[in-house]
C-alpha cells in the first residue's frame, strides 16, 4: 500500500491541481492522502476532485482536517466520490466549517448503494441536530459499512442523539465506534459542543438494547449526563449480549 503524509507541509490550493494530476494517472497507486493541516481552502479541494472521481482513482484514506474549508468543500467531495464511489474507506473532515448544509451533501454520498465508507470523522464542524438528520436519513438507506462515526465538539443535543439512535436501533447497522464527547472547545468564535444530557441515555440505551452486539467503543465524556444517564448505560453491561470494550464518560 502506498501512503502520501503531507499534514502541515505549507501545502496550498496551487499544489492540488498537481495531486489531481497524480490521481488521474493510470499509474498511480496511492491509498492514502493526508493533508491535513494545510491551507487547501475550498478552491483547492474542488481541483483535488478532478482527481478523485477518475476510474484510476484508488485512494481508500483522504484526511483533511484542518484545511479551512467550508460546505463548498462538501459539494465538490460528493460529487467526485459519487462518481467513483467504490474505493474510500476513510473521510477525515475534522476542524472545518462545514455547517449542516455541508454534511447534507456528504450525506448524499453515504446514501450511495457502492459507499463503501467505514470512518466518517466531523469533529468540531458546527454542526447541529440538523446534520443527525441528515445522516440518520443515509445511514439507514446504506446501513452496513460504517464502522466508526466521530462527531464530537458540535452542538448535537439530545434531540439530535435521539435521531441518530435510529439509525442505532437497526439490525444492519455495524456501527463500533461512536464519538459525541465535549470540552467546549472554543472553534470558529463559538462554543461549540454535543450539550447531552441524560435524556440522550435514555435514547442511546434504547437503542443498544435492540441492536447490542457490535459497538465497542462509545465516548461521551464533558457532557452533562448526571448519575441517571449513567446508571442507563451501566445497565447494558450487563447483557451478554452486549460487546462494549471502551465506555469514556
Amino acid at each position: 500500500m502506498y501512503h502520501n503524509r503531507l499534514s502541515g507541509c505549507g501545502i496550498s490550493e496551487s499544489h492540488c491541481e498537481v495531486v489531481a494530476s497524480a490521481l488521474k494517472s493510470n499509474t498511480c497507486h496511492l491509498r492514502e492522502l493526508h493533508l491535513s493541516d494545510n491551507y487547501l481552502q475550498d478552491s483547492g479541494v474542488k481541483q483535488l476532485c478532478a482527481g478523485l472521481e477518475s476510474p484510476n482513482c484508488r485512494l481508500e484514506t483522504l484526511r483533511l482536517s484542518w484545511c479551512t474549508l467550508s460546505e463548498i468543500s462538501c459539494d465538490s467531495l460528493a460529487s467526485a466520490l459519487r462518481s467513483n464511489p467504490s474505493h474510500l474507506r476513510e473521510l477525515k473532515l475534522s476542524y472545518n466549517n462545514l455547517q449542516d448544509s455541508g454534511v447534507k451533501l456528504l450525506c448524499d454520498f453515504l446514501e450511495n448503494p457502492h459507499c463503501r465508507l467505514e470512518t466518517l470523522r466531523l469533529r468540531s464542524c458546527s454542526l447541529s441536530e440538523i446534520s443527525c438528520i441528515s445522516l440518520a436519513s443515509a445511514l439507514q438507506s446504506n446501513p452496513s459499512h460504517l464502522r466508526e462515526l466521530q462527531l464530537s465538539k458540535n452542538n448535537l443535543q439530545d434531540s439530535g442523539v435521539k435521531l441518530l439512535c435510529d439509525f442505532l436501533e437497526s439490525p444492519h447497522c455495524r456501527l463500533e465506534s461512536l464519538r459525541m464527547n465535549n470540552c467546549l472547545w472554543l472553534h470558529l468564535s463559538r462554543l461549540s459542543s454535543c450539550r447531552l444530557s441524560e435524556i440522550s441515555c435514555v435514547s442511546q440505551a434504547s437503542a443498544l438494547n435492540a441492536n447490542p452486539s457490535h459497538l465497542r467503543e462509545l465516548e461521551l465524556r464533558g457532557n452533562n449526563l448526571q448519575d441517571s444517564g449513567v446508571k442507563l448505560l451501566g445497565d447494558l453491561l450487563e447483557s451478554p449480549h452486549y460487546r462494549l470494550e471502551t465506555l469514556r464518560n
